[in-house]
């Protein structure tokens, strides 16, 4: 399992077990997109571990981020590095 899950108030709280590489990649990406789909939350969050993520793991969220968007659920990135975020919020605009 890549991922645990849990859905609180409407918003579907993903944290990631670690970081992924290029062979987990999809598979992360599929998980977090099957997740909001079963569970067609109001709002995301995806936690991944501290410190910069791999680019792996940067692009199934972003993955994942245009899955929601095109469904207008918003997800936010939680942890990291402040860099990794702002990395994060500049492929998002």
């Amino acid at each position: 399992m890549l991922f645990t899950h849990v859905i609180e108030d409407g918003t579907l709280q993903v944290t990631l077990q670690g970081q992924l590489d290029v062979t987990s990649r999809a598979a992360g990406a599929l998980e977090i997109e099957a997740l909001v789909y079963v569970h067609r939350p109001h709002r995301v969050t995806v936690q991944v571990p501290a410190g910069d993520p791999t680019p792996a793991t940067l692009s199934a969220v972003l993955r994942a981020y245009r899955t929601c968007k095109s469904l207008g659920i918003p997800l936010t990135l939680r942890g990291g590095t402040p860099s990794a975020r702002r990395l994060f919020a500049v492929n998002t605009a």
